[in-house]
């Protein structure tokens, strides 16, 4: 494991145990590889995920195509929070998953913002 990936894993770790999910505000977690961006609204106290989005979505992919990484991720933000209001999730916790909080996260968060979600 690269000392990157290792950094990230130890940060990750150490916010997983100051914050939680609940039905209210359940935590919204992020992860990043190089070319696609995953987003998940999850309940921690019954371990279920709420709502999804991704940019493998199928009903995602033509919405993002033709677009760089982080207008994409801006794109999926927006999409989970349609997802979460649907189910009258308004509030949420926002979980980076131990990524900096720039670029594709960044725009993440902005997108779900937009979209009507608070953290």
């Amino acid at each position: 494991m690269t000392e990157k990936i290792a950094r990230r894993l130890k940060i990750k770790a150490s916010v997983r145990g100051k914050i939680s999910g609940t039905a209210t505000k359940p935590r919204m977690s992020v992860f990043k590889s190089n070319s696609q961006i995953y987003v998940q609204i999850i309940d921690d106290h019954s371990g279920t995920t709420l709502v999804s989005a991704s940019t493998i979505d199928s009903g995602l992919r033509s919405a993002v195509s033709g677009k760089n990484k982080t207008e994409q991720a801006r794109v999926v933000g927006e999409e989970v929070a349609r997802r979460a209001l649907e189910k009258d999730i308004k509030a949420v916790i926002f979980d980076r998953g131990g990524f900096y909080y720039t670029g594709r996260v960044k725009a993440l968060a902005e997108g779900a913002r937009k979209g009507g979600l608070e953290f």
